[in-house]
């Protein structure tokens, strides 16, 4: 079984996951172009089950355009988000994956609020895309 680690960057913080993930996406509104600082996030989905959080964090709400909500947890240390929950996927936890610093990791098949997309932003060809 694959482990993979997301650790911040002061290492205070820390998902260890077991397994591969759910679903790997990119998200293209707003919010998550405002809170990573980039034209897009990226993140992968696992069961909660084969996630392990070790170390603190302090955690925030947003709720998106589509009326749901998920909470951010972040190192109180360095700010750094490592992972959040979901409401509307009460049973994965997703972890944003720049988190994993890891060049090998899969490619995402899902893109997402394409509408929001930058023009000069190319997906791979076989992505499934929703606007």
């Amino acid at each position: 079984m694959t482990e993979r680690l997301a650790p911040c960057t002061c290492g205070q913080l820390t998902a260890r996951v077991d397994g591969e993930p759910l679903r790997i996406s990119i998200c293209h509104c707003l919010a998550c172009q405002r809170r990573t600082g980039g034209v897009f996030a990226v993140q992968a989905r696992f069961p909660r089950e084969a996630v392990r959080i070790e170390g603190r964090s302090s955690g925030f709400p947003r709720t998106g355009d589509e009326g749901t909500t998920a909470r951010f947890h972040f190192c109180p240390v360095c700010g750094d988000t490592v992972y959040y929950l979901m409401d509307a996927v009460p049973d994965a936890v997703a972890i944003p994956v720049g988190a994993f610093a890891d060049p090998w990791f899969p490619a995402p098949t899902v893109s997402v609020y394409g509408e929001r997309k930058h023009d000069w932003v190319q997906l791979p060809p076989e992505i499934e895309s929703f606007d």
